[in-house]
């Protein structure tokens, strides 16, 4: 290790190169700074490397394989459908280094310099970055702290070899016969329900009364239907005790209904949320504040309470999702360049890629009320439109939740198919502060899922055209 080093000077620096370092990079540095960024691992983080893209690729060979294997009411048969999973790892493998290659030339691209290594606070304006043989000074003016966070690991849990977090879920060699998914969250509900389309046997343990607590019930409703049909088998209220492994395989122990009971299984994934990566940064030498849960608190131009440092992503408060790392990263570099830029989260979706795919913007109707706002919902189901049932994709429903004084969009929930693709024009619509009447006027493209948009509109304004009011 290099002593008494001279420091480097930079305008900012990023800590982390997730979807919300590398972003907030490359707008600070098309804003004129000269920016440094600092990663430990893998250029795009935990979303582009193990989480969002790998998921994504992983769910979609899934889809392949089930479509293969019961096309039948189409008049499309396959005999003799087979997985070569280490195939499957090498197309997911690909898609990862297109990305995160393609993340390294962008910020070569905007003259970001890339530094590898961990970084460490010496002060409000200084920072230590090490790796296995040397170590480097850096002064900044700003910085942007976006070094996300890690899954949780359970006492009683700990990761092993058949233990596995996302990770180690999105890197199994082989399609288990029988896995046990604790947590019946957004990421169990992906991968138990990628590996179920595979063929395994998959059980969920969740210690609430159901799936996806964050999502409506009719929503999660369907998935949950959905996944009982492939064999997926769910058990709620239970508290996941503890686990034996063996060179085969795991026993989990879980408690239901006040009951001891155990499952065997070929691996058990626990995917009980993440924890902000913000203990080893020595925050505390630069005076940033943190609550308990090590999450860094900061104001409407993501700023820490030390002027100069900003915090995005999974380490504040709110939802831990990729594109609010990256709205937040945007934010930071114009606050810091001197935009008058806040953030409002009212528009920021959320998606589960599952079967149907569940996506929701702005305020469901529940949260409308709660908050004293009169709405009106309009619901317009997927059955009853052309381009699903020539997909022969008819589960599902989007709900439009409007304000009843003047129609305003202030709200949208989808479940069905391409639902993720189909949030962002209601999204776009809260933004824009659009009505009912505004999307019930836009013309779209006929045969399509857009299409249900525009008749959920047409629900809300009282004029239907596809179903009888």
């Amino acid at each position: 290790m290099v002593v008494g080093d001279f420091p480097i000077e930079t305008d900012t620096i990023v800590i982390g190169a997730g979807p919300g370092g590398y972003v907030a990079a490359i707008r600070a540095a098309q804003l004129g700074q000269k920016v440094t960024i600092v990663e430990k691992a893998n250029m795009g983080g935990v979303c582009l490397n193990v989480g969002c893209i790998p998921s994504k690729a992983l769910i979609a060979a899934g889809h392949r394989y089930e479509n293969a294997k019961h096309s039948d009411v189409m008049g499309i048969t396959a005999e003799n459908v087979k997985v070569d999973f280490t195939k499957v790892q090498e197309f997911k493998s690909g898609v990862v280094n297109k990305l995160t290659g393609g993340v390294e030339g962008l910020l070569k691209g905007n003259k970001v310099d890339i530094v590898r290594g961990e970084a460490y606070f010496v002060d409000a304006n200084t920072l230590r970055v090490m790796d296995d043989n040397s170590a480097q000074t850096y002064t900044f003016k700003n910085a942007i702290i976006a070094t996300g966070s890690r899954p949780i690991e359970l006492p009683t849990f700990k990761f092993s070899k058949r233990v596995l977090d996302s990770t180690g879920a999105l890197a199994l060699q082989e399609i288990p016969e029988k896995i046990v998914v604790i947590g019946g969250g957004v990421i169990g509900i992906e991968l138990g329900g990628a590996y179920a389309n595979f063929g395994s046997q998959v059980t969920v343990l969740e210690g609430a009364d159901d799936i996806l607590v964050g999502f409506e019930k009719q929503m999660s409703s369907l998935v949950k239907r959905n996944l009982k049909k492939k064999g997926v088998e769910f058990i709620t209220k239970a508290l996941a005790k503890g686990v034996e492994e063996n060179e085969t395989g795991v026993t989990v122990k879980f408690e239901e209904k006040g009951e001891e009971k155990s499952l065997d299984a070929d691996y058990v994934f626990v995917m009980v949320g993440r924890r902000p990566n913000t203990d080893e940064l020595g925050l505390e030498q630069a005076g940033i504040k943190m609550t308990e849960r090590g999450v860094i608190e900061i104001d409407k131009q993501c700023r820490t309470n030390v002027s100069n440092i900003y915090a995005i992503g999974d380490i504040v408060a709110g939802p831990q999702l990729a594109h609010k790392a990256s709205y937040e990263g945007k934010i930071a570099a114009e606050a810091i360049a001197g935009h008058n830029a806040e953030i409002d989260y009212l528009a920021i979706p959320a998606v589960v890629f599952s079967e149907p795919e569940l996506a929701s913007v702005g305020y469901t109707e529940q949260q409308a009320k709660e908050e004293g706002i009169e709405v009106a919902a309009a619901k317009f189901p997927f059955a009853a439109n052309g381009r699903a049932l020539a997909l022969d994709s008819t589960d599902g429903f989007l709900k439009l939740v409007t304000r009843k004084e003047d129609g305003l969009v202030i709200g949208a929930q989808i479940a069905g198919a391409s639902a993720s693709d189909m949030i962002a024009e209601l999204g776009l619509a809260i933004e824009a502060g659009m009505t009912a009447e505004d999307l019930a006027m836009t013309i779209h493209a006929h045969p399509t899922l857009g299409e249900i948009t525009m008749e959920a509109a047409e629900v809300a304004i009282g004029s239907p055209i596809h179903i009888v009011k």
